[in-house]
């Protein structure tokens, strides 16, 4: 693979961009590869359905519910909903055929079985509690693994806060706090550790999210961990990213692009904004639940993030472990601000 760097950068060679896709697409195939976003230019009504019947939801469901009877439930049913009544990417005059709809949440699921996605809380539990505890004690190679992948949370590089004006919940990145030489399996488990949170935390009848980047100095691109990434969104997540958007533009950022676009579906890339900084707070006022009053400090704004999320060095313990990212009050205010959000929007 490539090395890429700031100073001596490679894009990717096209040998190296195609086992890259292989290895992304790997499982779920081409067609799906390429469905893995949708345009909502492409939606046949306005509410982005073509229309799915309760008969052929009680189908997919009972489907999930055999083959993964420990996880099926992740998926919301306004998830399945928007992903059975998707314009299918073959022929956008129609809808996803069922079969299709229901194979492309078996991927999903698998993924989060072979990706042990589920356990992701419990080794956040784990690194939390005592070392003395019998799991701890029973399982020390498991204790190791719980206490890397809380080691790439406590950068506190990655969070949820807030919603937008149409009830998705945010999550930021703060580019400046990501490491320059990352453990990438525990970075990616720590993601899904906390994508899962976001998307459990999500209203009854939102199914994505959108994703703000403060791309001020960011570190030196690291194209195991992009493609890593980039392969657990698509897998993972299709459907899940409503938008992307950064600032400010640096060349570090433009790299970045410059080796993701090959890699990425059509439809996904076309999700990916970057601005300078007064453009992002214009967007994020027109964003943001509450306008100009939601953009933090970094963006211009008067909310302090670092309240919530400081810096490694300036946060404590959350218990008897390494936990320092406040994983579980990140949880409790984001459903907080669900259930007022519900409140004051009762058709969402």
């Amino acid at each position: 693979m490539a090395t890429a760097t700031n100073g001596d950068a490679k894009i990717l060679s096209q040998d190296e961009v195609n086992k890259a896709k292989e290895e992304i697409i790997a499982g779920i195939g081409e067609d799906e590869f390429e469905d893995a976003a949708e345009l909502d230019s492409e939606i046949q009504d306005g509410d982005g359905n073509f229309g799915v019947s309760p008969e052929e939801m009680s189908i997919i469901r009972a489907e999930l519910a055999c083959e993964f009877p420990e996880d099926y439930l992740y998926l919301s049913d306004a998830y399945i909903l928007s992903v059975a009544s998707k314009p299918y990417s073959k022929d956008p005059t129609v809808r996803r055929p069922l079969d299709y709809s229901i194979e492309k949440l078996t991927h999903v699921l698998q993924w989060r079985k072979d990706s042990q996605a589920s356990a992701m809380v419990d080794l956040v539990k784990l690194a939390n509690g005592p070392q003395s505890a019998p799991e701890a004690v029973e399982n020390p190679e498991k204790l190791a693994q719980a206490k890397a992948v809380v080691t790439a949370m406590n950068y506190s590089s990655i969070y949820w806060h807030g919603f937008t004006k149409d009830g998705r919940p945010v999550l930021w990145v703060r580019t400046n706090r990501k490491p320059w030489y990352p453990d990438v399996e525990s970075e990616i488990k720590a993601l899904i550790a906390i994508a899962d949170a976001g998307i459990l935390g999500m209203p009854k009848t939102v199914t994505d999210f959108v994703c703000i980047s403060d791309s001020t100095s960011p570190p030196p691109p690291n194209p195991s961990y992009m493609i890593a990434l980039l392969k657990a969104l698509v897998r993972g997540y299709p459907d899940r990213l409503n938008l992307l958007i950064s600032a400010p533009i640096s060349s570090i950022i433009q790299f970045v692009m410059k080796l993701l676009l090959p890699l990425m579906p059509g439809r996904l890339a076309s999700k990916v904004l970057l601005h300078d900084v007064e453009t992002m707070k214009e967007k994020l006022e027109d964003l943001l639940l509450n306008g100009k009053d939601d953009i933090p400090t970094f963006f211009g704004g008067p909310v302090d993030h670092d309240k919530f999320y400081p810096e490694e060095s300036y946060c404590p313990n959350r218990g008897q472990g390494n936990l320092k990212f406040d994983y579980f009050g990140m949880i409790e205010r984001l459903g907080k601000d669900r259930d007022e959000f519900e409140k004051l929007n009762p058709s969402k």
